[in-house]
């Protein structure tokens, strides 16, 4: 997969979040987005993910030589963001096979296989309204990794984790990330130590917004 960025930008009203962002992701490469708080960055990830039409400029998707129409641009996209939120009248099982229909799972792997992988067996049973903010972030890190897709956006990952969680997090990007074009929107390197490339949204600031 690859994702293309030409002259791209985005505004709301007046304002422009970003400008003429000319950006080239690739899978099997591992990207970072960084920024200040507000500077923007949810808002790039978003553009670069089709979730967010963009001002000016274009952004073009390519699977296996061939343009991808932006119709089906989700299909190839998996996102974990504090923005998306799990169905939580669902438990996480009903939430996972839910979400299964539009995206498959990645192979050799089960619901219940990854509700043990995100430490969650033991509340599996329990709608997803009852969980902590914690648990809920395993959730939305579980739908994200566990797809089958060649794509993998992740916005502030470690979000209400703890210690332990952010060792999943870990322990996923190690297993689960491999062979994908990752992009970690954060400020904070533990989330994002492993990418190759760490670009920064006030690059692609107009002029008299950066600091």
């Amino acid at each position: 997969m690859r994702i293309e960025l030409s002259g791209t930008g985005r505004r709301f009203n007046q304002d422009w979040i970003f400008r003429r962002a000319n950006l080239s992701f690739t899978t099997g490469e591992a990207y970072a987005l960084t920024g200040p708080n507000g500077s923007g960055k949810s808002t790039l990830l978003q553009v670069i993910g089709g979730l967010m039409q963009p001002s000016e400029g274009k952004v073009a998707y390519h699977a296996d030589g061939k343009p991808v129409a932006a119709e089906d641009v989700f299909r190839h996209i998996a996102l974990a963001a504090p923005y998306l939120e799990v169905i939580e009248e669902f438990t996480v099982t009903e939430f996972l096979e839910f979400h299964r229909r539009f995206k498959p799972l990645r192979a050799g792997i089960s619901v219940p296989e990854i509700i043990d992988r995100i430490g969650l067996g033991a509340a599996a049973h329990k709608q997803v309204r009852h969980y902590s903010s914690g648990m809920k972030q395993r959730v939305k890190l579980a739908q994200a990794f566990f797809s089958d897709t060649p794509v993998l956006l992740l916005d502030e990952p470690t979000s209400n984790l703890d210690n332990v969680g952010v060792q999943l997090y870990k322990d996923l990007i190690a297993e689960e990330a491999q062979g994908r074009l990752v992009i970690v929107c954060s400020n904070d390197p533990v989330e994002y130590e492993f990418c190759n490339t760490v670009l920064s949204v006030m690059d692609y600031k107009p002029a008299a917004q950066r600091r």
